[in-house]
């Protein structure tokens, strides 16, 4: 066997390539290639298998085996399951763009991906390019490692920017093509609640024609496209991590023109998509998006470049001077780092860009209201976001803009915007704060 074999392989033989003491990579979420893992889970002859990925689509009977490691640079439910249900499993601290340097490090000896089907003796790597791209590159050259490829006609067409951003391997440098019928993620956007409603209006103060837009997924972003959507405003650009179904709705609605002003003028730039079947029908063969590799599309220096940049990102809890914690829970992990500090950080290195950082003022905890906005923040709290980066915080409440002002201006504007039952109280902290 070796590198030119293009035929379609059987998964049997994919899963018989994997030693019982190997490295094996996936991308992140969408990227992951369900089938081979799935497959893969049903051997129990593991030593010392260590997977590398992040945000796992799916529950896989492979991690939950004896001598698998798994080492995860994103939690979502999956990771949180398994941890909690005894796996050996990892977080990896490391914002997505860091994901890259990473893999080149560890170089694992077997990297794995979804895509779509050949065409011309070329896959699309589908809806993800993230940071595996290069490493599947260069696992393809290498005679000592494997490239194992999923390709399934439900994954769609699409396309990077060539020649620098080709978003597709040749078949020459896959080792195992395997076919499967399987589904992507689908992803449908819960409906929102009245404070997530609140929250995107207020949002939506911040947003004006001509405008370029990055949001991720979940009740506000969503709401917040379907706002912009159905409005009078127009001419918006799209430079997202994330491509979503709601941003799917925006293009739909005729608003997107992408006159960004930067070197992507006239596409949507985005390096995954994750959303509903619909947004993956959109996705296939539609020239309009184009997927680069996370070191491009989170580079905060390009995220500035763009007109009007505004970005939509959420949060887990905020303090009296603007911390951000947006991936964990009393220092447990939940999440992840991803491109949170990337878009809360690029817009503020341009004049004319805003970064809204989106949160409820408070939660319900076994029927307790705890809030969201904190004096400051309980011992063993990681912070994802540093307060320096951090601009305009909003709540059902309101805005608080923190950019230029002073830590006690700050900490007042915060206090204002937390949730009337302990208003009164931040507001007390907040002046006791320094006035320089």
């Amino acid at each position: 066997m070796g590198h030119g074999e293009a035929m379609i392989r059987s998964m049997s033989d994919a899963v018989a390539a994997i030693r019982p003491d190997d490295t094996l990579a996936v991308p992140l979420g969408p990227g992951v290639p369900s089938g081979f893992l799935h497959a893969l889970g049903e051997r129990d002859d593991f030593e010392h298998l260590e997977v590398f990925g992040a945000l796992l689509p799916d529950l896989y009977q492979l991690f939950m085996r004896s001598g698998v490691h798994y080492r995860s640079g994103f939690f979502g439910p999956a990771e949180r399951f398994l941890r909690d249900a005894g796996a050996s499993i990892d977080f990896v601290p490391a914002d997505f763009r860091r994901f890259e340097p990473i893999l080149h490090h560890l170089q694992p000896r077997v990297m794995a991906t979804s895509a779509a089907p050949p065409v011309d003796g070329w896959v699309s790597l589908s809806v993800h390019a993230g940071a595996s791209v290069d490493e599947l590159h260069r696992a393809g050259a290498d005679p000592d490692r494997l490239v194992i490829v999923e390709v399934s006609p439900h994954y769609p067409h699409t396309y990077g920017l060539p020649p620098d951003f080709e978003h597709r391997l040749h078949v020459d440098e896959i080792d195992f093509l395997v076919e499967t019928d399987r589904q992507p993620l689908n992803l449908p956007d819960a409906p929102p609640s009245d404070a997530e409603v609140a929250i995107a209006e207020h949002a939506t103060r911040f947003i004006h024609s001509g405008c370029t837009l990055q949001t991720g997924i979940g009740g506000i972003p969503s709401q917040i496209a379907k706002l912009l959507a159905e409005g009078p405003l127009d001419d918006f650009g799209v430079h997202s991590e994330m491509f979503t179904t709601g941003l799917m709705h925006l293009h739909q609605s005729g608003k997107v023109t992408n006159m960004k002003g930067s070197r992507f003028d006239g596409f949507t730039v985005t390096t995954f998509a994750a959303g509903t079947p619909d947004l993956y029908e959109w996705l296939d063969h539609n020239e309009a998006v184009r997927f680069l590799p996370v070191r491009v599309v989170n580079s905060p220096e390009l995220i500035a470049q763009n007109r009007h940049m505004v970005t939509i990102n959420g949060a887990l809890a905020v303090d009296l001077a603007g911390q951000v914690v947006a991936d964990t829970i009393v220092g447990a992990q939940f999440s992840g780092i991803g491109g949170h500090e990337d878009f809360v950080s690029g817009p503020g290195l341009s004049a004319d860009g805003r970064s809204l950082v989106c949160l409820p003022s408070s939660s319900l905890v076994n029927g307790d209201l705890v809030s969201r906005i904190l004096p400051k923040l309980p011992a063993g709290s990681v912070i994802s976001t540093p307060r320096h980066q951090v601009d305009v915080v909003i709540t059902e409440f309101g805005a608080a803009e923190l950019a230029g002002k002073t830590i006690r201006e700050r900490a007042l504007a915060l206090a204002a915007v937390g949730h009337p039952d302990v208003r009164d109280e931040l507001l007390a902290v907040a002046a006791t704060w320094p006035q320089d």
